[in-house]
């Protein structure tokens, strides 16, 4: 029975490859799945093994600004959990607020800044909704990530993502803003997953793929190419750490 899910980011197609694969189930064949048409996003339910730990992958998530909804990944979430999966790794492509951090490195989310305002348990009645959220990243998690990554001998960043509702881009204003707030990095998912997950009781370690700087920060304009064009170098290096991470096994509660 897998223990671990892996929610693959643009550029993460890579780690799918090392799943010895038991499974493949489109989104679309799944009562409640949402279908994402943003490139990048295969959209299918992946189950198999990494070396000996079974683990089930989501290739490709639907974001807030595809329905203007914060719940739609609620049903992919909600089903990890009644398979039995207790640790979920959410991944994502980002742009960067350091100079230190630039396209094609990595970085481990140590906290998020909710700056959509947009919440997934708007509407949940039962007192769940009101889920503490000063633990939100696991700390064991988070330790076995900078492990895999040290052995592995990639950098590894640690720092605070910023969610922005998108689809557009931010403008130079609101990076400054990010970055006075303490924003390390800036994107349009995994925060509404990361509610939804410690909801539903899982425990929660995220990363960032980097595929740009902020706007403002080199003059130049942003674009989704950007991120096509950076997320493969920065998905190869996170997807070599996950497949360690996930490969040593123990995510039994």
């Amino acid at each position: 029975m897998p223990r671990v899910a892996v929610v693959l980011g643009s550029g993460l197609g890579s780690l799918a490859d090392e799943v010895e694969v038991t499974l493949r189930v489109p989104y679309g064949e799944m009562e409640g799945f949402p279908v994402s048409r943003v490139s990048g996003h295969a959209g299918e339910l992946i189950a198999g093994r990494i070396g000996r730990e079974p683990v089930i992958m989501l290739s490709g998530r639907v974001h807030f600004y595809e329905r203007g909804d914060a719940r739609v990944m609620r049903r992919p979430i909600e089903v990890l959990a009644g398979l039995g999966v207790q640790s979920v790794i959410l991944t994502n492509a980002a742009g960067s607020l350091r100079q230190d951090m630039p396209p094609g490195s990595v970085m481990a989310i140590t906290d998020h800044i909710n700056y959509s305002g947009m919440n997934p348990l708007i509407g949940e009645e039962s007192d769940g909704r009101f889920v503490g959220m000063t633990t939100a990243y696991d700390d064991r998690l988070a330790y076995r990530m900078r492990a895999s990554a040290e052995k592995l001998g990639i950098p590894l960043h640690q720092g605070v993502y910023m969610w922005f509702s998108g689809p557009s881009f931010e403008t130079p204003a609101e990076i400054r803003m990010a970055r006075t707030l303490g924003a390390d990095a800036v994107g349009m998912s995994t925060v509404p997953e990361v509610i939804l997950s410690r909801f539903f009781g899982l425990r929660v370690a995220a990363a960032s793929v980097i595929t740009n700087f902020g706007a403002g920060m080199t003059g130049a304009e942003q674009s989704h190419d950007e991120t096509r064009e950076w997320a493969p170098a920065g998905g190869k290096r996170l997807a070599a750490i996950l497949k360690d991470m996930i490969a040593a096994g123990g995510f039994e509660a």
